[in-house]
């Protein structure tokens, strides 16, 4: 039997699987050890605050940059790489090290100058209070003189 490493792409127009090439490392993967990957983030929206969770284990609070401007939220992070060698030699190397970038429209009702970010448990938690909305006003009918 033969292990053929399934990266949805295996599967053929017609249902087969295709054989594992080298090729399928290079458009898949970063060789190198470093790779860029998206994390998995939840938006949700509670109590007048957006809230961004953003799946990044293994990173610390130093390797994220989380920036707004011009009505988009820029979240980076990038999990550095401590070069250690030594006496092992791989045969495998699966660790990796890598960065990501995601980026998120503002809406009009965020209090950008509020925005308050933490990591904690590798989930880096970004907070986004809303402007309080000023109340409209009501209609009112004009009469024709």
């Amino acid at each position: 039997m033969t292990l053929i490493k399934w990266n949805g792409l295996n599967k053929g127009q017609f249902g087969y699987s295709w054989p594992h090439s080298v090729f399928d490392d290079i458009f898949t993967e970063n060789f190198g050890g470093k790779a860029s990957f998206v994390p998995a983030v939840n938006v949700s929206e509670k109590d007048g605050n957006f809230s961004i969770e953003v799946s990044a284990p293994g990173f610390k609070k130093e390797d994220f940059k989380v920036e707004a401007e011009e009505g988009v939220l820029k979240i980076s992070g990038e999990h550095k790489e401590e070069s250690k060698e030594g006496d092992k030699k791989f045969t495998r190397r699966e660790f990796r090290y890598g960065s990501f970038s995601r980026s998120f429209t503002l809406p009009d009702t965020a209090k950008v100058e509020d925005i308050k970010a933490r990591y904690e448990n590798g989930i880096l938690e970004i907070e986004i209070p809303k402007k309080q909305e000023e109340p409209k006003a009501q209609a009112k009918e004009i009469k024709i003189s």
